[in-house]
């Protein structure tokens, strides 16, 4: 059975025993991880601007006392810090896969910031939304499929 595919993920080794190797699978599930992982960073950096204020013409009027503000808040740190492990992640990604199967599904990062921000923050999301985020995920399947 080495070698044998059952089905588009599912391998058995010379053993028998059934293993995980189809690379668009993985491609796939580094995608996603792409994806969330930014999704956490946005959910951080709104967190973390939102114990700062607005930011608007006081705060712009002294400069280096917002970046030191934005500089030491835990939460905007974290926000980039994942961003950063996103980027690493899409570049393992984009040597995977072509950017054309790979790009458009980072759409999905809309629909979940949309979904994480109406249940964590409270954020209204209108009908109008929600039919677009449908869209979206049904335009991610395409391309996946194709």
């Amino acid at each position: 059975m080495s070698g044998v595919a059952v089905d588009s993920h599912e391998w058995y080794d010379s053993n028998g025993m059934r293993v995980l190797r189809d690379p668009l699978f993985y491609s796939i599930a580094l995608i996603l991880a792409s994806v969330l992982v930014g999704v956490f960073g946005q959910l951080f950096l709104k967190a973390g601007v939102s114990k700062l204020g607005t930011i608007g013409g006081a705060a712009m009027a002294n400069l280096p006392h917002l970046l030191g503000s934005v500089a030491t808040n835990p939460l905007i740190i974290a926000g980039l810090a994942c961003y950063g492990l996103g980027a690493a992640i899409w570049i393992i990604v984009l040597s995977r896969v072509d950017l054309s199967l790979a790009y458009p599904m980072l759409g999905l990062g809309y629909v979940f910031v949309l979904l994480t921000s109406w249940l964590l923050f409270g954020e209204a999301v209108t009908p109008l939304r929600w039919l677009g985020a449908l869209m979206i995920v049904a335009g991610v399947v395409l391309v996946a499929r194709s």
